[in-house]
């Protein structure tokens, strides 16, 4: 018997995605949490084999989750499922060592068989991401540029990214003009575009 914790903040798809695993004679669920930083709690009371991870969650997303799980229970794998099929998002999965990464808009039919594959020790990732995500630019951007483009992204201003990162405004227009020049962006606005729809914000 393959034991499951489920992770997802949604309680409408959580019932549903448990419901589906529930059928299977092989898979029990033994926890259901509703975000991110529950998970490991969760599983080290349960003790899941698998644990299928939504990426969005409140508090701690699943990818944060996943890495926190792997060094508190290494023997769980894990199995993310997101609806954002970006392939910086993949990257940061596979970064934390996840066993398996599915889009949800995949036939239910292959969360069940996802799940006994990750148990068995395979990596199942959707074909299509993996294609785009070899073929993807890798974000240029350091993490602390990261910070500071999703700050302005959310439109505060430099004094108040200053504020919020412990930074001078001087420091903060010298990382917007760098993030500029990096992605090869108009401006500030273009370059909150860029990194969006790359999935780097």
């Amino acid at each position: 018997m393959i034991r499951v914790l489920l992770a997802e903040d949604m309680h409408l798809i959580r019932g549903a995605l448990a419901s589906l695993l529930r059928l299977e004679p092989d898979i029990e669920v033994v926890s259901e949490v509703p975000s991110g930083d529950a998970v490991v709690p969760a599983a080290l009371e349960h003790r899941p084999d698998v644990a299928v991870l939504d990426v969005q969650m409140p508090v701690m997303d699943g990818i944060e989750a996943a890495a926190e799980l792997g060094r508190r229970l290494p023997g769980c794998r894990v199995l993310m499922l997101t609806q954002l099929g970006r392939p910086e998002v993949l990257r940061r999965a596979l970064a934390a060592r996840v066993g398996g990464f599915m889009l949800k808009d995949a036939p239910p039919a292959d969360l069940a068989a996802a799940v006994r594959r990750v148990h068995a020790g395979e990596t199942v990732i959707d074909p299509a991401l993996a294609a785009a995500t070899i073929t993807a630019r890798e974000n240029p951007l350091s993490p602390r540029e990261v910070d500071v483009l999703r700050l302005a992204a959310g439109g505060d201003d430099l004094a108040e990214i200053a504020a919020a990162l412990h930074l001078t405004k001087g420091t903060v227009r010298n990382y917007l003009g760098a993030i500029v020049t990096k992605l090869d962006a108009r401006n500030r606005l273009d370059a909150v575009r860029i990194a969006t729809e790359a999935g780097w914000l």
